[in-house]
């Protein structure tokens, strides 16, 4: 029934009564053309349905925002919808904003031979008691040895650079060495820790 009707018109019934056969029918349609615009952009760290997902929601921005009135048919609306949509996405990935999400080593994260996180090794107890504040005042300085006795000068180095909140490439430039040792010594870090 919908094959034989303009797209304004399934706006026209999607918006009049919500018919859900008539949105579904109209995101099938330009499922193509999402699929389509989605191949020609690329977001470093993402899979193409992450792109199409960001199609489909300038799809749906399209059929809620669509004006018959302003003399656009609305393939051309959601065509243009659907490239910012998807643009925009690419943008805010290239800004690096996230960037630090991506390449951080997780102190909630356990290594899969144990269940211990490193976090627990590290947080301080919430207690009021002399006795208790006391005991973590001793465990904070034997996590202090730990660190002094078992890490590397270079691991010292990086765990400094590294509890500053920097990226690994901004760690990597002070230090003059490259990302993947930065890496390789976090992930040394939280080993010896652990253990």
């Amino acid at each position: 029934m919908f094959n034989r009707m303009s797209d304004e018109d399934i706006l026209a019934l999607i918006r009049s009564n919500s018919d859900n056969d008539a949105m579904e029918y109209l995101i099938k349609k330009y499922m193509p053309l999402v699929k389509k615009e989605s191949r020609k952009l690329y977001i470093i760290g993402a899979e193409n349905e992450d792109l199409i997902q960001e199609g489909m929601i300038g799809l749906m921005k399209a059929i809620r925002d669509y004006n018959e009135s302003k003399g656009a048919s609305f393939s051309t609306f959601a065509g243009l919808c659907v490239k910012r949509q998807m643009v925009t996405a690419v943008n805010t990935s290239n800004r690096k904003k996230h960037l630090p999400l991506n390449y951080y080593v997780s102190l909630y994260a356990s290594d899969g031979d144990s269940d211990a996180e490193l976090v627990d090794e590290l947080m301080a107890g919430d207690s009021s008691e002399p006795e208790e504040i006391l005991i973590e005042r001793i465990k904070k300085e034997s996590v202090y040895d730990m660190i002094e006795k078992r890490l590397s000068r270079y691991e010292k180095q990086v765990l400094s650079e590294y509890l500053t909140g920097d990226s690994y490439e901004i760690i990597s430039g002070r230090m003059n060495k490259p990302v993947k040792s930065i890496d390789n010594a976090i992930q040394r870090i939280r080993k010896k820790l652990k253990a």
